[in-house]
């Protein structure tokens, strides 16, 4: 028979071993931070942000420079004296050709071309998408084919047809008429987006709403609509940054009194009076792309979560 006093001090030990393997680490071990692969990664990274952020660095040291700054000191040293007035001659008089009013004009030209330009192509196309997707009609398939070719086709082709049908129109060379071409242009790729988006929301949510006798307006301001935050917001990024950066369709069909802010911009540096001021160039290359910075990193988040959405769908 065993003894009752080695049981109980095995039964101890075998309470200590399991008290001990449950205290020990359990899983994976941990990787270091530091790995090969991170160190390229972060490598590839950091070269890529010194390659995009150098020269605006460059552009916006030289914008508060003086001239004789400019001309005798480092590209790439900061400013001696720090100054403003480069900033302010780019907005208020800066010679844009015959005349001197900096680039004040071009940005409120540049907002009504761009405003309603945005309005009208991103409703165009967010009515397309959810009709395409929820009321399809016979042919529907091959009005899309022939919609999307006309987002691969170069601008240039459609310059000159362009040109003489919104000179028939009587808009040539008017607001009217840029806002027109930019609809045109823009509502291809929106009607794909939105269309992929819509395709990818639960089709019940449709069904339900025909079934309770809701019509094709009602179903898409109240039940559509109000889901489409993501889609939207990539929409209106892309016009804006399109619209705004634009300069083909500005020098082509806003007319010498519409001249939006990059052709004003153009005017500016490539003006043949005096001598080149490059604090006033590189201020007036600042303020008209301040406004895609700033939409973009308001909006940004948005913007990725609506790419994703509704890029793949469909």
């Amino acid at each position: 028979m065993s003894n009752p006093a080695t049981i109980s001090s095995n039964v101890a030990l075998d309470a200590v071993r399991s008290d001990v393997k449950l205290a020990q680490p359990t899983g994976p071990r941990p990787k270091p931070f530091f790995t090969p692969r991170r160190i390229v990664l972060y490598s590839i990274l950091f070269v890529a942000c010194l390659y995009y952020l150098f020269p605006l660095y460059v552009m916006v040291m030289t914008s508060f420079k003086t001239m004789p700054d400019i001309r005798f000191g480092n590209i790439f040293a900061p400013p001696r004296e720090f100054t403003t007035d480069g900033w302010v001659k780019a907005w208020t008089s800066a010679c844009t050709g015959l005349t001197c009013q900096g680039l004040s004009p071009g940005f409120w030209n540049s907002v009504k071309i761009l405003i309603p330009s945005v309005i009208v192509s991103t409703s165009v196309a967010a009515v397309n998408g959810y009709a395409l997707v929820n009321w399809k009609f016979r042919g529907s398939e091959i009005f899309f084919a022939i919609l999307i070719f006309g987002s691969f086709i170069p601008y240039q082709v459609m310059l000159y047809p362009l040109v003489m049908i919104t000179r028939d129109l009587g808009i040539f060379g008017t607001i009217p008429g840029i806002i027109l071409v930019h609809t045109i242009f823009g509502m291809p790729i929106l009607t794909l987006l939105f269309r992929n988006y819509f395709a990818s929301l639960p089709v019940e949510l449709f069904k339900a709403a025909r079934v309770d006798g809701a019509g094709f307006w009602r179903i898409f301001f109240e039940i559509m609509l109000p889901m489409s935050l993501p889609i939207i917001v990539v929409a209106l990024i892309l016009q804006v940054t399109g619209i705004w950066n634009d300069f083909l369709f500005g020098v082509v069909f806003a007319g010498t009194q519409n001249y939006p802010m990059t052709v004003q911009l153009n005017n500016i540096v490539n003006s043949a009076q005096g001598t080149p001021e490059y604090n006033v160039n590189m201020a007036a290359t600042m303020l008209t792309g301040l406004v895609p910075l700033i939409v973009y990193f308001v909006s940004g988040r948005l913007f990725v979560r609506g790419v994703a959405a509704g890029a793949v769908k469909g």
